[in-house]
């Protein structure tokens, strides 16, 4: 078991587990968590929240019915009913042959460095600071700029499970980040810009830098035009990348596969990316922002190798859709947690100057809405800046980019070096893409 123990909410999951009857199966997990928002505007606090809530959840699993139920209370009289509940829903609940919890694997878990002293002790009134801060820092960068919203956020959670099969873990973690959006006005025209702080504390927060990139990522948008249509090579901003990993994480979860709802069903061990292409899901990486040490079945998480050198090499499966598949739990109950890239060597700088004509994707718009996880085709609204002769020339936006999830991941040309460990479960990078149809004008 982790040695980031939370002894009295592991007692309530043991406690309950262990009233499983013969033929049952039961699992408990057992949730304490706090949150604090905090909003500015012209220097004043606009939306304040500090928040704690806490949580148990039931599910029973007999003669292939399932049955859950929850509750906001810890105390025994409570668990007991909500216990009760979840036999009696299970007993209405439908066959499945594949219903049951994991089983134990063996895999030892991946301890982790998930809370942070500095943060859980941060006063309050510190954290209205930051975000005022960062408002006051993206106003000095220009004149023009205008505040839309800064804010700052913190959560922490504590949690244990247990399973009549003999799993158990417990775990606290905590995060923070801050976020400003922004808004340029200039000869009539509005254009926007974002950017987010990350540390394990917020005196890791680089602030400055947040500015900088938000006022940035507006201003260099100012006097945008709709393109011409044609076909191009687009460089893909580090959340972009991300939002586009976040697409094709779905396409590698087991679930969909054996559904037929994925791209990639029946090609393990396919080249279906370019050689440049490995892509990994590693919840073990403490650099990633969604970095976990067990999955939602209570198994370890582990790094898991999806794509090597362009071929798929496997898909990520909990325990349920394991034993659709007549296969083993990869520690991926909840999905994918946290994919990253191989990355390669170079700046977002040097890959732009490696490419004559093309469009550098500032930020996309509808993306989910615009790709279908089974034939793989890919539209979605864009924005960005021209790329001449190696550099970056007049913004654009208005335009779509089209193509196709297989063809967009065999026609990659270029991985850059610019990790970017986001708030989210993928990592960004810039990414060059050759191939893709742009329509504008």
């Amino acid at each position: 078991m982790s040695r980031h123990t939370v002894d009295d909410l592991q007692a309530i999951a043991d406690a309950i587990v262990a009233e499983a009857r013969e033929g049952e199966q039961i699992a408990a997990s057992v949730t304490r968590s706090r949150e604090t928002d905090v909003r500015v505007r012209n220097g004043e606090v606009e939306h304040f929240v500090s928040a704690q809530s806490q949580s148990i959840g039931i599910s029973v699993i007999q003669d292939g019915r399932t049955g859950n139920s929850s509750a906001r209370m810890f105390d025994e009289a409570s668990w007991r009913e909500v216990l009760a509940e979840a036999r009696e829903n299970a007993s209405f609940g439908s066959v499945d042959e594949f219903a049951g919890l994991a089983e134990p694997d063996g895999v030892e878990i991946v301890e982790q460095k998930l809370w942070d002293d500095d943060l859980a002790a941060f006063p309050t009134e510190k954290k209205i600071e930051i975000a005022k801060e960062l408002e006051r820092l993206v106003l000095a960068e220009d004149p023009r700029l205008r505040i839309d919203e800064a804010d700052y956020a913190d959560g922490s959670t504590e949690e244990a499970s247990a399973t009549s099969l003999g799993i158990r873990s417990s775990s606290r973690s905590n995060s923070c980040y801050a976020t400003v959006s922004v808004l340029v006005d200039d000869n009539g025209e509005t254009q926007t810009g974002w950017a987010y702080a990350l540390g394990d504390s917020p005196d890791k927060f680089d602030l400055p830098a947040a500015a900088k990139k938000a006022a940035d990522r507006a201003t260099r948008l100012l006097g945008a035009v709709k393109p011409a249509s044609r076909v191009t090579t687009v460089v893909l901003d580090p959340m972009v990348t991300a939002q586009f990993l976040g697409i094709i994480s779905g396409t590698l979860v087991g679930e969909n596969v054996v559904k037929g709802r994925s791209i990639f069903a029946d090609r393990l061990g396919e080249q279906v990316a370019s050689p440049l292409i490995t892509l990994i899901d590693d919840p073990t990486d403490s650099r990633a922002y969604s970095a976990c040490e067990t999955d939602g079945d209570g198994l370890a998480t582990r790094r898991n190798v999806l794509i090597e050198n362009g071929v798929l090499k496997m898909f990520v499966h909990d325990a349920y859709s394991a034993r659709r598949a007549k296969t083993k739990s990869t520690g991926n109950a909840g999905g994918c947690l946290a994919l990253q890239l191989v990355p390669g060597t170079k700046t977002q700088a040097e890959l732009i100057a490696g490419v004559e004509d093309g469009v550098l994707i500032d930020s996309v718009q509808g993306l989910h809405s615009g790709v279908n996880p089974v034939s793989g085709d890919f539209s979605t609204g864009a924005s960005g800046l021209v790329i001449r002769n190696g550099k970056t020339a007049e913004p654009i936006r208005e335009f779509t980019i089209a193509s196709t999830l297989q063809r967009m991941l065999l026609d990659v040309q270029a991985v850059g070096g610019d990790v970017d460990w986001l708030p989210s479960r993928a990592a960004g990078l810039s990414l060059v893409i050759s191939g893709v149809t742009m329509s504008g004008a």
